[in-house]
């Protein structure tokens, strides 16, 4: 093969690390797909009790990531921690398949479940912050193939949560409660077929362009390990343990304070999915917390600083966006089984496999918007990071409005056309094109490289915070005629509940929009 020809192709370790990402996403939106299903309809669990461990599950999915980046980073290593973070995941949802095996037992069913459901976030902690880590380490500092590397590895990723749902809820969301455990089961196996083939694989071609064995513990790779070695000396900075020891006061104070608030809607002594929302207290103290860790950092320049309050403002808004979004999970597929019109020339198509649409949306749409940014860049018309992220929280909200009409007036008890649904994830997943690549390239490109796995973790907790807010509005789904509140707002149909959506995404759109020049400025290092 010629030089050129090097250059122009990928290595080999990017698509075995395509395979078994594709596989462990085909594992978590498999499971995603049926969860709420299971609980509704075979453990008979409320909507709102349901969309609370939603929210838990979820939000501490995008919260373990810290953990399990802090230990790959000093301990164990990129392929280590996805090597045992898989097997940890693939034990979760085999607890899962118990779970469902034995649903007509629902003490023991939610014993299990909840376990399975621990085993889930712990090793996705381990899994999810490393393989993409890896990706980036194929290639040297400067090669220019990295955009597309990764563009080529999020395919992977949608390619799974595209597959994940259909096979899933071919096969366990068939009207009987009885065959939830095979949709679980299938994401056991691939779970294990992720981790069989990386294991197989990752020696031969998990390298750099030098051939220098990629993923290793810092024992083993020098360079991680001298890195290592001057993070740990810059905690050993006064400064840096009084900031800690204050950190972790604050912490607590603010997860008490949380815990206190939340507990006077709960029941006491509850367990730790069901009453006193500990969970919901840890994720917004730790969302709070950690930017004021990073920015109070005396060492900042006054550009980096700015720099890094950009971040901050739009990992604000970004929770809005996500918090509407991740609805897909929950109360949007109480919609699509209840009031949609799933029949398709005689077939009437899985609630569940209404989340497939989003990923098969993204694969299909992705390469349109690159192509778009490229051509307007070209001229010079490419809008800044800030106002594209503003435009997908306003195409968010224009796929709510677009459902909230096709149920407005609609009697409870009929159900619409499948086009409302489908029209709301197209415009969902244009404005997840326009919001969640460009923000992590903006992370990537703003935050000072000493910083920059630490700020990439306060990006991702933005998320955790954000599906833990989405458990909570997914509670708001109206039901049996009973009238919600939220914040005043009096939510007694589904026009009422989609309404909400569009205002909250609206309203941050609108904002967002008319900061974005500030926001320039400030990534320019420009008061």
């Amino acid at each position: 093969m010629s030089s050129n020809e090097m250059k122009l192709s990928h290595p080999k370790g990017l698509y075995l690390l395509f395979i078994t990402e594709m596989w462990e996403r085909f594992s978590y939106y498999g499971m995603r797909a049926l969860f709420m299903l299971y609980i509704t309809k075979a453990l008979l669990f409320d909507k709102g009790f349901a969309a609370q461990i939603y929210g838990n599950y979820t939000g501490l999915v995008y919260l373990t990531p810290l953990l399990g980046g802090y230990i790959a980073d000093r301990y164990w290593g990129n392929r280590r921690s996805i090597f045992w973070g898989g097997i940890v995941m693939a034990i979760g949802q085999f607890l899962m398949f118990a779970s469902a095996l034995n649903y007509q037992d629902v003490e023991l069913a939610k014993y299990l479940m909840f376990c399975g459901l621990g085993s889930l976030i712990l090793g996705n902690g381990f899994f999810k912050p490393n393989i993409s880590t890896m990706v980036g380490h194929l290639y040297a500092p400067t090669d220019k193939r990295k955009d597309s590397a990764f563009t080529i590895f999020y395919m992977g990723i949608n390619l799974g949560a595209g597959l994940a749902p259909l096979w899933c809820g071919f096969v366990g969301d068939t009207g009987n409660p009885a065959d939830f455990k095979w949709g679980f089961l299938s994401a056991g196996v691939g779970m294990l077929v992720a981790v069989f083939i990386f294991e197989l694989f990752k020696n031969k071609y998990l390298c750099t362009p030098e051939g220098k064995q990629i993923g290793l513990s810092p024992m083993e790779d020098l360079t991680h390990h001298s890195h290592t070695l001057d993070v740990d000396d810059s905690l050993k900075n006064p400064n840096s343990k009084k900031r800690l020891v204050w950190s972790l006061g604050g912490l607590v104070a603010l997860f008490f304070l949380f815990s206190f608030n939340f507990n006077s809607l709960n029941t006491v002594g509850a367990a730790i999915f069901e009453g006193a929302d500990w969970i919901g207290s840890a994720i917004f103290a730790v969302s709070i917390i950690m930017p004021v860790f990073i920015v109070a950092d005396k060492s900042l320049t006054k550009i980096e600083r700015s720099r890094i309050f950009v971040i901050y403002i739009i990992a604000f808004f970004v929770i809005f966006f996500w918090a509407a979004f991740e609805q897909a999970g929950a109360s949007l597929t109480f919609f699509a089984d209840e009031q949609t019109d799933r029949r398709i020339f005689g077939w009437e198509m899985p609630a569940s496999s209404f989340q497939s649409f989003n990923a098969i949306f993204v694969v299909t749409l992705a390469p349109i918007f690159a192509a778009l940014w490229s051509f307007l860049g070209k001229r010079g018309m490419e809008p800044s990071s800030p106002v594209k992220q503003s435009l997908g929280l306003f195409l968010l909200s224009v796929g709510y409005l677009v459902i909230a009409i096709g149920v407005h007036g609609v009697d409870a008890n009929v159900k619409v056309s499948i086009l409302w649904i489908t029209s709301l994830y197209l415009l969902h997943t244009m404005g997840e094109l326009c919001l969640s690549p460009i923000g992590l390239s903006m992370v990537n490109k703003l935050a000072p490289i000493r910083f920059a796995s630490l700020l990439m973790g306060v990006w991702y907790m933005s998320n955790a915070a954000a599906n833990k807010f989405a458990g909570t509005l997914s509670g708001l789904y109206p039901e049996n005629g009973v009238a919600k509140s939220f914040a005043g707002y009096q939510i007694a149909t589904l026009y009422d509940f989609f309404m909400l959506f569009v205002v909250m995404s609206g309203v941050a759109a609108v904002i967002l929009y008319f900061l974005s020049k500030k926001l320039e400025k400030l990534m320019n290092g420009i008061k």
